[in-house]
C-alpha cells in the first residue's frame, strides 16, 4: 500500500506505524520458546531473496530478568531432506529483543519451513548503551529504504556498532535489515547517521520497519576444513553473503563465494584467529586485487576489510595465513600483558597499565557484579602490585591465577578503576 511519495509527507504515518510496531512486538503470542525466551510465530518467516537463495528470518525475545546468550537452530524440510543451520546470537539483555537471518545455498525447490529450536545460557552482559532516535529523522521511503540516527548513550567508546529491525508488509513480516554503512565506532554521545534497505525481491511490499536492536559483534559464522581440522571465522557484511568457504591444499588460501544482491555499495569484514601473529592478507576478487585493509583488534583477532561493488557475484580469495591452525587463544589479550610487562618495569604510567584492567572488566573477563567505576583522575593502584604482574609475565603464575588476584584487589578497593 504505496500511497505517499515524499519523506515528508511519510513523517507522520512513519510513527504511527512505528508505534504499532512497538506495540506488535510487545504483545506477540510466541510460537517456538524456552522459557520466557521466544521467537514470536508471526515474526519467524521465509522467502526466495532477489538471487532464488531461501533466506529465513526471525526475531528473539528476551522476557527473563537477566541477560542470555541465543542460540537458534533453523531447519528446512525439502523433498524429504532435512537442512539445519545454527547460530549462536549476540548477548540479549533482559527485556530486549534481536533479530536474525539465515541463508540456505542448497538448491531448494519445495522447502517447508520447520518450528525453530530455541535454547540460550545466562550472562551477565549489559545492554548495549545505543539509543535509536526515534524523532523526525526516522523515515521510511517509498523504495523501502530507512534513515535514522543512533547515539550512543554510554560513558565508552562503541566500536563497530550495528543497527537491525523487522522489515514489514501491511500485513507480515518481511525481511530483517541492518545498517548498509560500516560504523568504525560511536563515542560517548555521539549521534551517527544509518540507512537500511530491505531485499530487492520484497522493496515495493515494504510498509513499515519496528523491532530495532543494536549490536557490536559480528555474528555471521563461518567454518572451513584447513589442516584436518575445523578453522572457524566470523564476517559482518550487510547485503553481501558468503557460502562454501575451501582452503587450497597448501592451507594459506581460503576461497569463498559471495554475493551482494543489493544495487548498492557494502562493505566486508572478515575476522580471523592469528596462527602466528605476523600473518599478511591478499585479497582477490574472480582473480583481480582487491583494495583491503588489515588490522588487529584489542583481543588479539585479524580483520581484513575491503569494499563491495553493488550487485557482485563472485569468488573471493584471502590468502596470507599461515600453515595449521590457531592455537587457543589467551583469556588475556597480548596487548595487556605486554603493556603488564612495561608497567612493571616502570615504562609506562599506572594509567596506562589500568586502562587494560578497566578493558577486561568492561569485556567482562573478569566478572565485577555492579562495580561503578570511577574518574581516571581517581584511579590507583599500590605499586607492590608490579611484584604480582612481573610473576605473571614470568609465567610464575598463570592468566587465571592473574585474573582472580586483580578480581580480588578490585572488589577490595585496593585498586581503584
Amino acid at each position: 500500500m504505496k500511497i505517499l511519495s515524499t519523506p515528508s509527507k511519510i513523517l507522520k504515518l512513519n510513527y504511527l506505524l512505528l508505534a504499532l510496531g512497538l506495540f506488535v512486538c510487545l504483545i506477540a503470542i510466541p510460537q517456538f520458546s524456552f522459557a520466557e525466551v521466544s521467537i514470536p510465530e508471526h515474526e519467524y518467516v521465509s522467502y526466495f531473496d532477489s538471487n532464488g537463495v531461501y533466506t529465513v528470518v526471525g526475531n528473539v525475545k528476551n522476557d527473563l530478568e537477566y541477560a542470555i546468550i541465543p542460540t537458534i537452530t533453523v531447519s528446512v524440510e525439502n523433498n524429504s531432506q532435512i537442512f539445519s543451520q545454527t547460530i549462536q546470537h549476540v548477548p540479549l539483555a533482559s527485556g530486549n529483543e534481536i533479530p536474525f537471518k539465515i541463508k540456505f545455498f542448497e538448491v531448494l525447490d519445495d522447502p517447508i519451513l520447520l518450528p525453530a529450536e530455541l535454547s540460550f545460557e545466562k550472562t551477565s552482559q549489559q545492554e548495549l548503551p545505543i539509543a535509536i532516535l526515534y524523532d523526525e529523522t526516522l523515515v521510511t521511503y517509498d523504495d523501502g529504504h530507512l534513515t535514522g540516527r543512533i547515539q550512543n548513550n554510554g560513558d565508552t567508546t562503541i566500536y563497530n556498532p550495528k543497527v537491525f529491525a523487522v522489515i514489514h508488509g501491511y500485513d507480515q513480516v518481511l525481511d530483517v535489515g541492518q545498517n548498509m554503512e560500516f560504523i568504525e565506532k560511536i563515542n560517548p554521545g555521539e549521534i551517527v547517521d544509518f540507512s537500511m534497505y530491505p531485499d530487492p525481491s520484497i522493496t515495493d511490499d515494504v510498509y513499515y520497519y519496528s523491532c530495532f536492536g543494536t549490536m557490536d559483534t559480528t555474528v555471521v559464522p563461518g567454518t572451513a576444513k584447513k589442516a584436518g581440522g575445523d578453522f572457524d571465522f566470523r564476517y559482518d557484511s550487510p547485503g553481501t553473503w558468503y557460502h562454501d568457504p575451501v582452503f587450497d591444499d597448501t592451507d594459506t588460501k581460503m576461497s569463498i563465494i559471495g554475493y551482494n544482491s543489493f544495487p548498492l555499495e557494502g562493505y566486508a569484514n572478515f575476522e580471523f584467529y592469528p596462527t602466528s601473529g605476523n600473518e599478511k592478507f591478499d585479497v582477490t576478487l574472480d582473480g583481480e586485487p582487491v583494495k583491503f585493509l588489515q588490522s588487529m583488534d584489542e583481543m588479539g583477532s585479524w580483520h581484513v576489510i575491503f569494499n563491495v561493488d553493488p550487485s557482485t557475484q563472485g569468488t573471493w580469495e584471502i590468502s596470507g595465513f599461515e600453515k595449521g591452525l590457531p592455537p587457543d587463544m589467551p583469556k588475556v589479550p597480548i596487548w595487556i600483558k605486554q603493556s603488564g610487562d612495561w608497567w612493571s618495569t616502570n615504562q609506562i604510567a599506572d594509567s596506562e597499565f589500568l586502562e587494560g584492567i578497566k578493558f577486561l572488566i568492561e569485556k567482562e573477563i573478569i566478572e565485577i557484579p555492579l562495580l561503578e567505576m570511577s574518574s581516571e583522575s581517581e584511579w590507583s593502584i599500590p605499586m607492590w602490585t608490579k611484584t604480582i604482574v612481573g610473576w605473571w609475565n614470568e609465567d610464575k603464575i598463570t592468566d587465571d591465577e592473574f585474573l582472580s588476584i586483580i578480581k580480588n584487589l578490585v572488589e577490595r578497593e585496593i585498586i581503584i578503576i
